[in-house]
């Protein structure tokens, strides 16, 4: 059996930007400007540390910076559109003066998108699949920008197969996003690892992200320091590094595009070797 993904490149551009999918899996970087993230709550929410984290991520390799306002963890408390305004905005001015990277907003509110594009950010991730505030997909084909669109639910209760939940999930998100006027070629799905899902069922599902590939748009893919990973390890959050680059290289074999993580180096590491292999990049010649 080869191991060989077929080759399925595409070209993003946005804002005078440009992505290339498939070619190779993008690091997306999780900059954090809150107190109270899973794992690393606090350390960035003051705008000259995040700005200069964010500049070590991007010097460690990775493609995408991922910036958030609110933490989605579970049992985290929901903070008011201007909190999450005043939290982003700052640090998005600041480091759109010292990187040419991608920026991507991490939220689900329309309103926060809107701002954000507008200060500079180039993509915009919504947890909530654009369900959530069905606006925020206004906001993006208006910006002409990527999205990464994750499923998520209330409960981890599923009534029928979860992947079947997943897809019928993914059918209402594209819907909204085509009827928008986003761009097909500018929606990315995300499995949505560690929301609306036990560890147990986020195991199965990663099991299972072949089928989630098959709806075919790119895939992103959260895995970094989720519960899953201490779930199958015994280990607290900052400890999970090799089971998250573990999951990373099991995304590449299925075809996932972009990886968001914390630990940049170790997963671009594991990344390109697994890419070389997979996708048959060539990282020596470049």
């Amino acid at each position: 059996m080869s191991l060989r993904l077929e080759t399925n490149i595409q070209e993003l551009t946005f804002n005078n930007k440009k992505l290339t999918l498939g070619e190779r899996t993008l690091i997306m970087g999780i900059l954090n400007v809150t107190p109270d993230s899973f794992s690393d709550g606090g350390k960035f929410n003051e705008t000259t540390r995040a700005v200069d984290h964010a500049i070590k991520m991007i010097h460690e390799g990775a493609d995408i910076i991922d910036i958030g306002g609110e933490s989605t963890r579970p049992g985290s408390a929901e903070v008011s559109q201007q909190e999450e305004i005043d939290r982003v905005v700052p640090v998005i001015e600041a480091l759109n003066q010292h990187i040419k990277a991608p920026i991507s907003i991490d939220t689900y509110k329309s309103k926060v998108a809107e701002l954000a594009l507008k200060s500079g950010a180039d993509m915009v991730n919504d947890v909530w699949g654009l369900q959530r505030e069905p606006d925020i997909a206004k906001v993006v084909a208006e910006h002409d920008v990527p999205v990464f669109a994750m499923h998520n639910q209330v409960g981890t209760e599923y009534e029928i197969d979860i992947i079947e939940s997943m897809k019928f999930f993914f059918d209402k998100t594209i819907e909204i996003a085509l009827k928008a006027g986003i761009s097909e070629k500018k929606i990315i799905l995300d499995p949505g690892i560690g929301f609306g899902k036990t560890p147990i069922q986020n195991i199965h599902v990663m099991s299972r992200l072949d089928e989630i590939k098959a709806l075919g748009y790119p895939i992103l893919l959260g895995t970094s320091r989720k519960s899953m990973i201490g779930k199958i390890l015994d280990l607290p959050s900052d400890k999970r590094v090799e089971g998250t680059v573990a999951t990373t290289v099991i995304g590449i074999m299925t075809g996932v595009e972009v990886v968001r993580v914390h630990d940049i180096t170790e997963n671009l590491r594991a990344a390109l070797v697994a890419d070389a292999i997979i996708r048959g990049y060539e990282p020596w010649t470049k």
